[in-house]
């Protein structure tokens, strides 16, 4: 059989096969790994059979044609473009790809934008090390954590499936890497904001925002490109201790621009002054003297802040807490978010202030002593604390009297007169004197007793002598005791007229000695006391009744006369007495003998 053109059967020769077969072939091949045209002819189960053109068709998963969490919404007769991967597989079938297809579109048109510094859109869909998956229109790229926002997003669920703006900071289509960021569209966004807003704003603007941050010392509100700080103390009239108290992150609250700094860019915002300030009309609504129940808000060393109505509060000063608790902490008599009752008794609405009174709600325990102890009275107390200068005696009305040192003893004094008193002992005191304004009570022990000085100090004059018994001798003088039980002093240079005899020592204890009386001060308790100014005494007397200057007569001769006839004097005296006893004795003993 020869070779011929064409077959008994009008088709074409072995030869043309062959090389239609090599022609198919070699277009085939070119058209691998591109992207190409292709028709859907079918949709099977879960794939769509797609003629490209090739001698055989090739399937594409309907995912492909969706995406993610989205229904693929695709119809036989559709045109739509697939890359081929290979012409054939095992099956015969070309292998096709939609998303291939999509990523390499994408990759033309994220190169151009990377070029040209554009913003691209995506979507965020997944979480990796370090950051997140952004679908580029079919190119998958990586989105740092650190570009995800200007400030640290702690929950990125919103974003999630979102399409939104991003920059291209960096892409390699070799080793199929691009990466992105949110942060920088935001940025660009914001200054552009930012300036628009800042040309426009003013003081006392009303402005819309969203709180994005919260600190101990206000909250930060974003608006719009520009963020302000409103401060803990401008949220509300009210006191507020903390800004979560009043708002949250992602509120819409209303604001007014209270300052704004050209120079620092800082514009500080306020609540408050969007409502109407209850300090106006203060002083007409709460008067001096008005007796008002208010909630405990906040206590201090100082005091406790009372909460009148929403925005107005009065302090309550640690000494009107209580009449009779001094030097307490406030947190003692009083606790937060406690209901008080307390008087007004102060109001400066200019400095805001409003002094109350806690204790003024009380009977005052001064005033109820005053009315049922006079100045005189005795009262009986237990001593609750002893001091280096006095007892302090508990009273009726829990309030405390202090007795001072000096009023404790008659003859003691100092350390000496606390000796006998023990803290809780129960003593019974005079009351000296009452203070209701300075709230002082002055007690007195030693004056429920007689003033022994005043008793036996009534028959010392000054001038007279007077007979002592010397009790103690020291360098300085002598220690006297009076008949009369007091006690007096007589100094050294007092002890004689002659120079040589003034020494303590010659007198011992228990010695009669006679002494004048220089000086006697019942007030302050004194006796001066002086054998010197005696025995002057006694000298001049004897020049008056025995010499003259000019008598010739000695100083020896004038005191010898004097005590020779004082001698004479007392054996005349002694002579007579014992005549006086003589007689006395003869008449009893005649009496007797009459008797017998």
């Amino acid at each position: 059989m020869t070779d011929t053109a064409v077959t008994q059967e009008g088709m074409p020769a072995i030869e043309d096969f062959a090389s239609m077969l090599e022609e198919s072939i070699g277009s085939s091949g070119s058209l691998e790994r591109t992207v190409v045209r292709g028709t859907v002819i079918a949709i099977e189960n879960d794939s769509a059979l797609i003629d490209v053109g090739l001698k055989s068709e090739g399937r594409v998963s309907l995912k492909e044609f969706a995406g993610p969490g989205q229904t693929a919404e695709i119809n036989i007769g559709d045109k739509v473009e697939v890359f081929v991967e290979r012409f054939e597989d095992s099956n015969g079938e070309a292998v096709l790809s939609r998303e291939k297809a999509r990523r390499e579109e994408s990759w033309e048109i994220l190169e151009k934008a990377f070029e040209n510094s554009e913003r691209v859109d995506g979507s965020i869909f997944g979480r990796v090390k370090g950051g997140f998956t952004v679908d580029l229109s079919g190119a998958v790229a990586f989105l740092p954590g650190s570009q995800v926002d200007i400030r640290p997003v702690r929950d990125v669920s919103p974003l999630m499936g979102t399409p939104q703006p991003f920059m291209i900071l960096k892409m390699d289509r070799a080793r199929g890497n691009i990466v992105v960021s949110r942060r920088a569209v935001l940025e660009e966004t914001r200054a552009a904001e930012r300036s628009e807003l800042v040309s426009n704003l003013q003081e006392g603007q009303e402005l819309q925002g969203v709180v994005k941050n919260i600190t101990d010392y206000g909250a930060f509100v974003d608006l719009g490109g520009v963020d302000g700080l409103l401060h803990v103390t401008d949220i509300s009239w009210r006191r507020i201790n903390h800004p979560s108290e009043a708002l949250q992150v992602g509120q819409s609250v209303q604001v007014q621009v209270i300052r704004f700094n050209q120079e620092t860019q800082r514009i500080s915002l306020g609540m408050k002054q969007l409502e109407a300030d209850p300090w106006d009309a203060v002083q007409d609504k709460y008067p001096v003297g008005t007796k008002l129940t208010g909630r405990i808000t906040n206590i201090t060393d100082y005091g406790s802040f009372v909460e009148l109505e929403s925005g107005i509060e009065g302090l309550v000063h640690v000494s009107e807490m209580s009449w009779t608790k001094k030097n307490v902490h406030p947190g003692k008599i009083v606790s937060t978010s406690q209901e008080v009752e307390v008087v007004v008794l102060d109001v400066d609405p200019n400095k805001r202030r409003i002094s109350l009174g806690l204790k003024q709600t009380m009977d005052n325990p001064w005033d109820s002593f005053a009315e049922k102890f006079q100045v005189g009275n005795a009262v009986e107390g237990e001593i609750r604390n002893i001091t280096e200068f006095g007892l302090f005696v508990g009273l009726p009305g829990d309030i405390d009297g202090m007795v001072h040192l000096s009023d404790i003893s008659w003859d003691q004094a100092g350390e000496e007169a606390l000796e006998i008193y023990n803290k809780g002992d129960n003593v019974k005191v005079k009351v000296l004197d009452v203070d209701v304004e300075k709230e002082r009570i002055s007690l007195g022990i030693k004056q429920l007793t007689e003033d022994p000085f005043s008793v036996a100090g009534g028959s010392i004059r000054k001038g007279e002598v007077i007979t002592c018994t010397v009790s103690e001798v020291s360098e300085g003088g002598i220690e006297v005791t009076t008949t009369g039980g007091l006690s007096a002093f007589v100094r050294r240079s007092d002890l004689s007229r002659d120079r040589s005899e003034q020494r303590p020592d010659r007198f011992a204890v228990g010695e009669k000695v006679d002494a004048k009386v220089v000086n006697f001060d019942a007030s302050n308790r004194r006796i001066s006391l002086s054998i010197k100014a005696k025995e002057i005494d006694e000298e001049k007397q004897a020049m008056k009744d025995y010499g003259s200057s000019d008598s010739g007569a000695s100083l020896g001769d004038i005191l010898g006369a004097a005590l020779r006839e004082r001698e004479e004097q007392s054996a005349a005296n002694d002579e007579e007495s014992d005549k006086e006893t003589n007689t006395t004795d003869a008449d009893n003993s005649e009496e007797k003998d009459s008797s017998d």
